[in-house]
């Protein structure tokens, strides 16, 4: 791949990096990540993995824009209130970078469709807001041995860690959680300040980047708690579980 004029001047800032390059550059336009969720979260990490030049984006996702959205989902605009999500998402993907190719998949993610969804893909980028859709990607990321980066959120604060639970050491999404916690509110009933879903968003595209470059260390056996109200992070240890049923070698 050769990278031309407009792409030279499009990507100079990821070129100059000596960790990126050229090379580099190149990986992020041969990559394809699957989005599931394009809201809170999806919306900052769609943004900023388009603008970064992954060549292929897969969006799933099976609601329309909903006017409450618009105060956290920022790659929805007012005008496209009542369309799908994931036309509303395309929409603005092509107006940030033509050189991204968009697959829209406006359907429930679901044992049905996922792995055949989930097979052409490099990494997962987990947005979703209930815990049996998490559990479903875990599973299938973890038979086809392809990471997933996931974020949650709740109010003021959020979570995010990437899993690797096909390698010997790193936990699954099962190890940290064996089993649906119950009834957990959802941004529609708890609230959710709007701000916080693009700080873990772009967390998440970050973590994604770094996964597709090889660079820096990945949260693979590690959770990263943010708290908005104390202006504070910190990093915590996700061990593997020895017996988890799931990843158990």
């Amino acid at each position: 791949m050769i990278l031309n004029d407009d792409q030279l001047d499009r990507y100079a800032r990821h070129i100059i990096l000596k960790q990126v390059g050229g090379a580099g550059q190149k990986k992020l336009l041969g990559a394809r990540v699957l989005v599931i969720g394009a809201g809170g979260l999806g919306s900052p990490l769609i943004l900023y993995l388009a603008a970064a030049g992954v060549g292929t984006i897969g969006v799933i996702d099976d609601d329309i824009v909903d006017l409450s959205n618009l105060q956290r989902q920022i790659i929805h605009t007012t005008d496209q209130v009542g369309q799908m999500k994931t036309d509303s998402a395309k929409e603005m993907i092509k107006r940030i970078n033509p050189d991204v190719n968009i697959i829209s998949f406006t359907e429930r993610f679901s044992a049905s469709n996922a792995e055949d969804i989930v097979r052409d893909y490099d990494i997962l980028a987990d947005g979703c807001d209930n815990f049996d859709t998490r559990f479903l990607v875990n599973d299938v990321c973890l038979k086809l041995r392809i990471p997933f980066v996931s974020a949650a959120l709740s109010q003021f604060d959020g979570q995010i860690s990437t899993f690797k639970g096909y390698l010997n050491e790193a936990p699954c999404y099962r190890c940290f959680i064996p089993q649906h916690p119950g009834n957990v509110g959802n941004c529609a009933e708890a609230g959710i300040l709007g701000a916080v879903a693009g700080v873990l968003g772009s967390l998440q595209a970050v973590e994604i980047l770094k996964e597709l470059l090889d660079l820096g260390d990945s949260l693979a056996g590690r959770l990263l708690l943010y708290d908005a109200l104390s202006a504070v992070t910190r990093t915590i240890k996700l061990p593997k579980d020895p017996e988890c049923p799931i990843c158990k070698k």
